[in-house]
């Protein structure tokens, strides 16, 4: 008897009792949270988006440029399929290579953002396995890296427009306006591939299917005017679709160019994607490292 209740007390003071001494590390799920664990782990957050900038370049041969080679590439087969083969009008007196460069350059940051922010988890699984860290910087500070790409276009469209002697419109400070709802959809489409992705790694070959069909139902070859008036709504639940018209409107100035329910519905559609993504990858967060 004696012996057992010596035996219970060495157990006690070798096992103490769970919340005493133990610490258990878990994500925050409100929002608030999230924009406070951004703004706690920055440093980190600009370390992975410089490494991701300097990987994405390291060892290529032209570097930079393809950022310029692949929307002009791309401006010059939609400019020959949908100008001059299909024959489809421009907007008033812009020519149909800035018309159709001003649209490709908010798409490609869309795509290529989508593109990073899914693939962001696996693409640092020996991180996610090892250290805790909030994970949604990850996806997160992808984005950072088409930001990149996005104002290398801008510079070359600036180039276009002095060979086309195209002057902008005063409307194009308003071009962050647009900026925003591009970066949402983009962030919230991330969230939701990269934390899918984690458990089913088919989900990474679904994304380039997806930003193929995107960009033929996006006005990006053509206007958003060719659609008949009584599908324009329906039309518009594509987020891209408001964001497009607005660069297109920022930048040309063109009143066929905006159409302001389109913008309004961008704006709700890409909200609730990115809610719904981030609320999504906070709920699946803490099972990241067992899939891993």
């Amino acid at each position: 008897m004696f012996q057992d209740k010596v035996k219970n007390k060495v157990r006690k003071v070798l096992k103490p009792s769970l919340g005493e001494f133990d610490l258990i590390i878990e994500p925050n799920k409100t929002t608030s949270d999230f924009i406070y664990e951004l703004l706690k782990y920055r440093e980190l957050f600009y370390f992975l988006a410089w490494r991701d900038i300097l990987v994405r370049y390291k060892q290529t041969v032209i570097g930079i440029a393809w950022s310029v080679i692949r929307p002009l590439l791309s401006m010059i087969i939609f400019t020959v399929i949908f100008g001059r083969v299909a024959k489809l009008p421009t907007e008033g007196t812009v020519p149909y290579p800035i018309m159709v460069f001003s649209a490709l350059i908010p798409w490609q940051y869309f795509a290529n953002a989508m593109q990073a922010s899914s693939d962001s988890l696996i693409r640092a699984s020996h991180m996610v396995s090892k250290i805790y860290f909030p994970r949604i910087i990850l996806p997160t500070s992808a984005v950072l890296v088409s930001a990149v790409d996005f104002m290398i276009s801008l510079a070359m469209l600036v180039i276009l427009m002095i060979i086309y002697r195209f002057l902008p419109s005063p409307y194009i400070v308003l071009l962050p306006i647009f900026f925003i709802p591009a970066t949402i959809t983009a962030l919230g489409i991330g969230y939701w591939f990269s934390a899918i992705g984690v458990k089913y790694r088919d989900f990474t070959h679904i994304m380039p299917f997806i930003i193929q069909f995107g960009l033929y139902v996006s006005p990006v070859g053509f206007s958003s005017s060719v659609i008949p008036e009584r599908w324009r709504m329906l039309y518009s639940l594509n987020p891209m679709v408001g964001v497009i018209d607005g660069f297109r409107w920022c930048i040309q100035g063109t009143s066929a160019s905006l159409y302001p329910p389109a913008f309004i519905i961008s704006i709700i559609m890409s909200s609730l994607v990115f809610y719904s993504g981030m609320r999504f990858f906070r709920k699946t967060e803490k099972s990241f490292a067992d899939f891993i």
